[in-house]
């Protein structure tokens, strides 16, 4: 087999790893990334991924070859930046010394750009600290909200051991772009308080950037082969869920308030929410921070803006209808005036 012929099946083969969210060999973020394995051998059998039937035949990069692959894209345009993940084969460390050897010579090619690099479970500290020196971005994932989760989809992995020590390892190792990791939403029986759950708890104690929910879909020849595709409403709901708590530092116990036998309800979470909290519309012009963030169809920068102005002028007021969206009036009013009825 060619080089060409074996980069085509690996970067085909690093579409299961959906951290991202996005499958492909080469995929937009705020850059194109060339989305590879390094090897798509591996020791773990999780019940949900390709890389774990015994049918598939195994290809495997040596360091020269991945860099040379790399390099060539980048060199005509096609890639800005490597995602490398990878199977484990044998042990954990000495497949990611093949891949950190494998950056260090795309790093030593003259490539200064972006480079995420998967830390595989049960990886020594030392591993995790040479990825982190030649990385951007290293993070490891989850793929469950907690150790009996992770059970139902594999009997190798250790969720303490191989995952959440890793995960501390990563946050000493200072990464120049941070952590991320995923859960596979679907492959188990998990409920969305468990996973809204552990994704409080990976920003608050391990300080993620980001929590990625990927759409579990069934693939031939695994275990889970007969297994329903999760729906997109789930991720989708999930991803609003933990972008209010992200991003607008909304309490993970509100959150749980809405949900109903451990889901979240169909429809908007921030819309849910707000029903919950206003039983009237707000006057804008004496509405807090915290309740403007609240308020659906408002972001933070219009929240930012509606506070600042709180001491103008009436008539300047007046002017601050123009930056209410539509989303947002049967919630607010301005100068006693509701804009539109609030309905349960």
């Amino acid at each position: 087999m060619n080089l060409a012929e074996k980069a085509e099946i690996l970067a085909e083969e690093g579409r299961f790893d959906l951290c991202t969210g996005v499958p492909g060999a080469v995929y937009k973020s705020q850059m194109n990334l060339f989305k590879t394995l390094m090897t798509n051998a591996c020791s773990f059998d999780c019940k949900y991924c390709f890389n774990g039937c015994s049918s598939r035949k195994i290809y495997s990069y040596t360091p020269n070859e991945l860099a040379n692959v790399f390099m060539q894209l980048y060199s005509t345009g096609q890639v800005d930046g490597l995602f490398l993940s990878s199977g484990v084969a044998g042990s954990a460390d000495a497949t990611m010394e093949t891949m950190v050897d494998a950056v260090k010579k795309v790093r030593g090619s003259g490539f200064k750009g972006y480079v995420h690099m998967k830390v595989l479970p049960g990886a020594s500290k030392d591993m995790v600290r040479q990825a982190a020196s030649v990385a951007d971005r290293i993070s490891i994932n989850i793929e469950a909200p907690n150790r009996s989760r992770l059970l139902e989809l594999s009997t190798t992995k250790d969720f303490d051991k191989d995952i959440i020590k890793i995960q501390r390892y990563i946050k000493e190792a200072r990464p120049r772009a941070g952590q991320t990791t995923q859960m596979v939403i679907g492959a188990g029986d998990e409920t969305d308080l468990e996973v809204l759950d552990a994704a409080d708890w990976e920003y608050r104690d391990m300080g993620l950037n980001r929590v990625y929910y990927s759409t579990f879909v069934p693939i031939k020849g695994t275990l889970l082969a007969e297994r329903n595709q999760e729906s997109a409403g789930r991720i989708r709901r999930l991803y609003s869920a933990d972008f209010l708590m992200r991003e607008y530092k909304i309490p993970f116990k509100e959150i749980r308030g809405i949900l109903d036998d451990g889901n979240l309800p169909s429809g908007d979470p921030k819309t849910i929410l707000a029903l919950e909290r206003f039983d009237k519309p707000l006057d804008i012009n004496e509405a807090e921070f915290e309740d403007l963030i609240r308020i659906p169809g408002i972001g933070l920068k219009t929240a930012y803006i509606f506070d600042f102005l709180k001491d103008l002028k009436p008539r300047q007021k007046a002017k601050l209808r123009k930056l209410i969206p539509k989303k947002a009036e049967p919630f607010l009013k301005i100068d006693g005036h509701s804009q539109k009825r609030l309905i349960r």
